[in-house]
């Protein structure tokens, strides 16, 4: 998405030849490859390695009831890490590029130029909290060690702040910038307020 966004700002007269359908399928496969390589390690190991008596065992569903040896589960940190880094790079890459072409852009209008920066920024936000979705492995893992009840809370927050709150978010900016959703919106509460007066 950082990518697609990039190409669309920075290089406008490409976007065409860049973003066909061919391509973008080749990179949804790869990234849905990559993603792919943790979970199958961490399973294959944990098929050919676990005890019988293993699967009888009554534990937390967590990723780590499949991490048994020490060497699986910094296989996983470093393969989490690399992605982590990947991804941020990738990110801060992009959006720099990206602000320096709106603010290019919009150099002589300050109000365009306030709109666009804030749009980018609140884009850049949405993208941070999908990429801390690689921490929350680490932190469940962690609060694991402490309390169940913790554990629990910890996930149901993670899940809430890094999984769902993104994918609402992006909608919701999109829809608030739009003149028409944000008159219908606005026309809405004010009929909703004079009905409870």
């Amino acid at each position: 998405m950082t990518l697609e966004c990039y190409v669309a700002i920075c290089l406008p007269l490409r976007h065409g030849e860049l973003c066909t359908t061919r391509r973008t399928l080749h990179c949804i496969l790869i990234i849905h490859g990559l993603s792919l390589l943790p979970v199958t390690v961490i399973l294959s190991v944990f098929f050919i390695s676990a005890p019988p008596i293993y699967y009888s065992i009554q534990r937390v569903c967590s990723m780590d009831m499949f991490v048994f040896l020490k060497w699986q589960d910094n296989v996983k940190l470093v393969l989490y890490q690399v992605y982590f880094l990947a991804m941020a790079a990738t990110i801060c890459f992009s959006f720099i590029k990206i602000m320096k072409a709106a603010r290019a852009a919009s150099r002589e209008d300050k109000k365009s130029e306030k709109k666009a920066l804030r749009r980018v920024s609140l884009h850049g936000f949405h993208l941070l909290l999908c990429l801390v979705q690689l921490w929350c492995p680490f932190i469940d893992t962690a609060v694991l060690h402490i309390s169940i009840t913790l554990f629990i809370d910890v996930r149901v927050s993670n899940y809430i702040l890094f999984y769902l709150s993104p994918k609402c978010l992006n909608p919701l900016i999109y829809g608030l910038w739009d003149e028409k959703i944000l008159q219908a919106l606005k026309k809405k509460f004010l009929s909703w307020r004079q009905e409870k007066e």
